[in-house]
Order: structure tokens, then sequence, then C-alpha cells
């Protein structure tokens, strides 16, 4: 389904947006709802679920906090985020150097957290039981921690030299987040820990350590604006404005030496990208440019390459019980990309008989009996 990916002619989703869409989230529940944010500070919730039946469609916007919403963000909207356990609240950050958790219900604001810097980026954990922790990245290199619960930004992670463009917690280990930074640096923390700091992610896998120490432990040789675990915690993507997508083994440290060629990036921000869930093998949807690329996420092929935005395409998401795609780009517009759908064969011709090239080699039946082959 995922090979054969394309821009839906049925489905739109209900344009509200007046400018640059930086942010999706889908909630992991239901998968029904979506959460965007804009350029504008602008941010619409959508309901992706065909409530009419019909084969054309859109996906409408059921509300959304405009421009003269009380509590609407001052600047631009980086990173939305559903609560994980349900839906009643989500989370939004923006360059105005807030965090707010808001109240699905109500549509207001029913926390804010103030920082000294812009936030690029901020996540919850998908599987923490035992803690409420808001992992944030801002303009400071410290890494902050936001406790719902407590509604204080006690807890802070010290390590990286500049800016932290992207966070994210493991989706294996409650305790264990992922940090990326313009400093070049990927860090591994455990929050229960007084140092924190688990590793620092090394690109030559201690090779070149050894000669110069000024050169050791980058991820990439330029900003790490990106970084995205696979959905059973073993791996780590990461990407940065070397051009370059890294994948890393997440329990050793250790860089795979996945080639996935020039993987162009050319974001001063941080950069949302996603991988598939329950594919076999599994994918990473990298926006490049005004297109999406897809490749295989374990050899680093680039499968396909998707067209339809009309500007820098800013963020993806994956929903992984349709095996659907939602993108969000400059241009203003949310694109949905959905799987082909396969033209029913007539009864009355058997697929033996159709020319062989109609069907995706992902569909095609490889099994033989013995008595085929006599």
């Amino acid at each position: 389904r995922v090979l054969s990916l394309e821009l839906n002619k049925d489905r739109d989703v209900e344009r509200i947006h007046g400018s640059g869409i930086n942010t999706l989230d889908i909630e992991p529940l239901e998968g029904r709802y979506m959460l965007s944010g804009g350029s504008d500070g602008v941010i619409v919730l959508y309901d992706l679920e065909n409530l009419s039946r019909k084969p054309s469609y859109t996906c409408k916007a059921l509300c959304s906090v405009g421009r003269s919403h009380p509590d609407v963000h001052g600047f631009s909207v980086e990173t939305v985020q559903w609560y994980p356990h349900d839906t009643g609240m989500f989370t939004s950050s923006s360059f105005d150097k807030t965090l707010k958790i808001w109240d699905t219900n109500t549509l207001q604001s029913a926390d804010v957290f103030h920082f000294e810097g812009t936030v690029y980026s901020h996540h919850m954990s998908p599987v923490a039981t035992k803690h409420c922790l808001i992992a944030v990245g801002t303009k400071s290199p410290k890494v902050q921690l936001c406790d719902l619960k407590s509604g204080s930004c006690s807890h802070i992670l010290q390590g990286h030299r500049q800016e932290v463009l992207a966070v994210s917690w493991s989706p294996r280990h409650e305790y264990v987040l992922a940090t990326a930074s313009a400093d070049s640096r990927v860090k591994l923390w455990d929050v229960r820990r007084a140092s924190g700091c688990l590793s620092t992610l090394d690109q030559h896998n201690g090779e070149k350590s050894k000669a110069s120490s000024e050169a050791a432990n980058t991820a990439h040789n330029g900003r790490v604006n990106g970084l995205c675990y696979m959905n059973d915690g073993l791996h780590l993507l990461t990407i940065g404005t070397d051009d370059r997508m890294r994948l890393w083994n997440s329990s050793t440290g250790e860089n795979t030496l996945v080639n996935y060629g020039k993987v162009c990036n050319e974001s001063r921000k941080g950069l949302k990208f996603t991988v598939s869930c329950g594919c076999n093998p599994e994918f990473a949807f990298v926006p490049y440019g005004s297109t999406i690329a897809v490749y295989t996420v374990f050899t680093g092929e680039l499968i396909t390459v998707l067209r339809g935005h009309y500007s820098t395409v800013n963020c993806c998401v994956f929903q992984p019980n349709f095996q659907e795609l939602y993108s969000g780009s400059k241009d203003c517009n949310i694109l949905a990309w959905i799987p082909a759908l396969r033209e029913p064969v007539p009864d009355d011709i058997s697929e033996k008989s159709l020319p062989q090239q109609h069907l995706n080699p992902a569909y095609e039946d490889a099994w033989s009996s013995s008595d085929d082959e006599g």
C-alpha cells in the first residue's frame, strides 16, 4: 500500500490556513483527529473520517484557534502534539517562546510555559506511565523538561553547545530522550540520572576521534535538525544540514552506515519527517523541497518522490491504520496521500490471462504449488 501512495483525487483537507503549515499530528488512539499549526500562529483541528460515506469528500475542520482567539500564539507554531492518552488535551509550542497546554473541548489554554528563547520543538512520551514530562528544545543549549503534573519547568539537561532543534522520547523506554542540536550533535539522555547524558552519537563510530579530540562525537557535519525513532524504538533516524540522513542503533549508539544518498535539507529550523508503522520493509517520508522523498529505512533506497505541493514541504505524518500520509507545506495546503486502489478484475477473465505488468510487484503471488511445476 505504501508503494502505491498517490495524491488522492477524492479526498481534500479543508483549507483554513492563510499561511504556511509547519506541523501536523494525528492522535494515536483512533487515528481520526489531526492537528495542524501554521506560521501565523493558527492551530486547526480536523476530522479525517469520511462522515458523508461518499467516495469524494473533504476532511472538515472541526474548530480552530484563529488570529482573533484570546490565547492564540503570537508567532509561528512549530510543533503540535496530542496528549498521547486521550484526545481531551493537546499541546503546541511556538516562536513566541511559549508551550501551551490546551483543553480540546473548550479550546482554551489550560496552562502556559514560558521560555527565554524561541521554541523549536517539544515532545511528550508516547509510552510514559510514570512521568508527565514534556521535553522542550529552544534557542538555549539547555534542554528543558516541563512537568505537566506540577506545572513547573524544574528539570534541565545540560551538554549541548548550541540551540536544540529537535527532541524525541524513545517509544521503548519511557525515561530515554534523544535531542538534536545546531552543534552537530545528537545526545541520548536518561532523565532519571543526575548527569543525564547516556551517550553522544558519533558518525565515525569512534574511528576518527582517536586522531583528534575536536572531531569527536558529531552525528552530522552541520546542524542536526530532525530526529525520528522507529516505532519499536530500536533505531533512530537523524537528518542534518550536511544533506545526510543517518540510521543509528539506539541501544549501542552505533551508526549503521546505511547510505541514503544526498537528502537535501535547507531548513533553518526543525524538520518534521516521519516513518511508516507496521510495514515490511519500513519507510521514511522526508520533506525534500516541494516534494516528499520515500526511502526504505534499512537499505537506504529512494523508492519514490511524491509531487503535489507548490512550495516547500515542512512536515508529514503517517496514519498507520490505513497506511495514509498527510503533508503540510508553505503553500498553505495539507495534502492526503492514499494508497491507489487496485482495478477490480472482471469475473470472466482469470488473472492468469492478464498482462502481468498491471500487477504491482508488491501484490504478486509468489506462491506456487508443486502441481504447476510438474
